[in-house]
């Protein structure tokens, strides 16, 4: 922790030139080193104990589970998205629209409604670590921190632990802006890597063969499933068989098949305007900002999935028999493997390192969304409308009031969520469902404009909106009615409902108004070169300049971003298969990963190495 807070502080004067250089570090900073900020943010605490239950759960399938979110949107990033966005040289995700729509009325809205969804989803995400590092910290550390006031529980001691903890990760951040994200996050992803080196070796040669044999079933260790799961677990460990019946995904074929839907729309669509958009507009150079993307899959996977493989080996052997015969199981149980885990079977030492790495991994994804919200309330929303001359100075002031802002919102939302399932749910498939057909859009369709961007955003937001409120008040409704009958569908299963609305309000919104400045769109065009429906802005921009050719990749970058999605995938199943010492399919997925390297380096990065910057 002082070396984090040491370091972050240390290198904080760099920050202080502008705004460009508080949340971008001037475009100074190196491809790698963004990578490893990058792949450091994504190793979130939260995250890692939910990924942990569902390995639990539901065996070797469930990384499946990961293209809720979806994971393989960092595919498509990679192999041609990264270049898209880079070639804008802009600060935000906001300001990027702006160079697609205009900066007439109809992209000021659009421009404002993607601030405005940053802003909601960095307060969203801020909830989900508050819940996530609570119930770690509380179960991990002896000290009871529970607050009474008058005989009552004022707060609880996770909500104590959560709080004292983003209060010193927020310090460095603010203060330091990107040069301190960076900085920090590079130095935690070495802790994190090294944890989970750690927990991966001593779960390896302390539990026996025979002693995962007796736990694991072969449905839990096939990677291949059917429409429905069954068998998942054997004999005496039939209650979590039950558990996954009432988790609403044992019709696990319907699960992936929705997934795989939401997962090609939203990874089309682009990342939200968040850390990792900020990252790829934080590089030296198109070429780098390529390279950047392609890194962070490489050097997120593996490790991660060491420390996730390691201690649910542990779990199993040690946890499972108990939790088999409890009458009370449910998915709160799952949430806290990890901290029980860590508290009773892991050796003194390696404890010690194994929670300083997953400290680490908080701290890291906590600063990385601290530093892009604000960045859109300060350069979109406040410098724009409110105060557009004011010196470098005032404007880093106004960042850090808008960052304690964003924190204040975001523990006040933590204190609301019943549990990191719950935020987790919302995130993927309701909010970001209010996300996707606007952004999948605005690459494609030369017509959608501004308006019909606002539109889209705006109901799919509402949308969200209206399913999280539900969701937190589903105790207050009666057995049999439809709300009721509406909050027990998972919240996947609903990701069309909001994106269906969110479509009907991008076209309407675009068909009823006027479209977008000819001369915006071919300065987007000749300058982004997305493929799609671009015809009448190519044509007018051929008429001027006959050598101007069109996109022609979207066959190869489709091909590419399916070598990509299994190249990813080898990367988490080899350190699973090995942690359970299923060894014949640890080398099919080593030659996996090989294969799909090799093609990659074909026909992905021989293209990269020829753009000019």
């Amino acid at each position: 922790m002082a070396l984090t807070l040491g370091v972050g502080i240390w290198i904080s004067k760099r920050a202080s030139k502008g705004l460009d250089s508080y949340f971008l570090g001037g475009k100074s900073i190196k491809w790698y080193y963004l990578g490893l900020s990058n792949g450091s943010g994504m190793f979130d605490i939260s995250g890692t104990a939910w990924m942990v239950g569902i390995l639990f759960l539901y065996g070797v399938k469930s990384f499946m589970f990961m293209w809720m979110w979806p994971i393989w949107n960092q595919i498509f990033i990679m192999i041609f998205l990264a270049a898209w966005i880079r070639r804008s040289n802009t600060m935000t995700g906001s300001e990027w629209i702006l160079t697609r729509f205009g900066d007439d009325k109809a992209g000021r809205a659009s421009h404002l409604i993607v601030a405005i969804f940053a802003i909601i989803a960095s307060v969203g995400f801020i909830a989900y670590f508050f819940e996530g590092v609570g119930k770690f910290m509380s179960i991990i550390l002896p000290w009871d921190l529970t607050l009474i006031i008058n005989d009552s529980v004022f707060l609880t001691s996770n909500q104590n632990y959560a709080l004292i903890i983003i209060f010193l990760t927020t310090i460095y951040t603010i203060k330091g802006g990107m040069f301190s994200v960076v900085a920090t996050e590079v130095l935690q992803y070495g802790i994190m890597v090294i944890a989970g080196i750690l927990v991966a070796t001593y779960s390896f040669f302390t539990i026996t063969d025979l002693e995962i044999a007796s736990v694991l079933s072969s449905d839990w260790v096939n990677l291949f499933f059917k429409w429905e799961l069954k068998g998942t677990w054997e004999g005496k460990y039939q209650a979590f068989n039950n558990l996954i019946d009432t988790q609403g995904y044992k019709m696990f074929g319907a699960l992936i098949g929705m997934s795989l839907f939401k997962g090609f729309f939203a990874s089309i669509a682009g990342p939200t305007p968040s850390y990792d958009m900020q990252r790829i507009l934080s590089t030296r150079s198109v070429k780098e900002a390529a390279y950047m993307s392609g890194f962070t899959n490489l050097i997120l996977f593996i490790p991660r999935y060491l420390l996730i493989g390691g201690v649910v080996v542990l779990g199993l052997v040690y946890l499972a028999p108990k939790m088999a015969v409890s009458t009370t199981l449910s998915l709160a149980d799952l949430e806290v493997i990890l901290p029980k885990v860590i508290n009773n079977h892991i050796p003194i030492g390696v404890k010690g390192l194994l929670l300083a790495g997953l400290l680490a991994a908080f701290m890291s994804t906590f600063s990385a969304f601290l530093n892009s919200g604000p960045a859109y309330i300060v350069n979109d929303i406040y410098k724009k409308y409110f105060k557009p001359e004011a010196t470098p100075k005032h404007y880093i002031k106004a960042s850090y009031i808008a960052s304690f802002a964003i924190v204040i919102f975001g523990v006040f939302m933590g204190f609301l969520a019943d549990s990191i399932n719950s935020i987790t749910l919302w995130i993927t498939s309701s909010l970001y469902g209010g996300y996707v057909a606007a952004n999948f859009l605005k690459w494609i369709w030369w017509r959608f404009n501004g308006w019909g961007y606002f539109w889209g955003m705006t109901s799919g937001l509402v949308m969200a909106t209206l399913q999280f409120i539900i969701d937190q008040n589903k105790a207050n409704f009666e057995q049999g009615t439809w709300l009721y009958d509406l909050v027990q569908i998972p919240a996947i299963y609903l990701f069309p409902v909001i994106f269906i609305v969110s479509l009907l309000g991008s076209f309407l919104g675009t068909v009823l108004t006027p479209a977008t400045n000819m001369k915006t769109l071919k300065t987007f065009y000749s300058n982004v070169r997305p493929w799609g429906w671009w015809k009448p802005v190519y044509q007018a921009l051929k008429t001027n300049n006959p050598t101007i050719t069109k996109n022609t990749d979207f066959v190869s970058d489709m091909l590419n971003c399916i070598v990509g999605i299994l190249w990813q995938s080898s990367m988490i199943l080899i350190p699973i298969f090995f942690i359970i010492r299923d060894y014949p399919k640890t080398w099919m997925a080593l030659l996996l990963f090989l294969a799909t390297s090799a093609t990659l380096k074909f026909t992905w990065l021989d293209k990269v190495n020829k753009y000019k910057n």
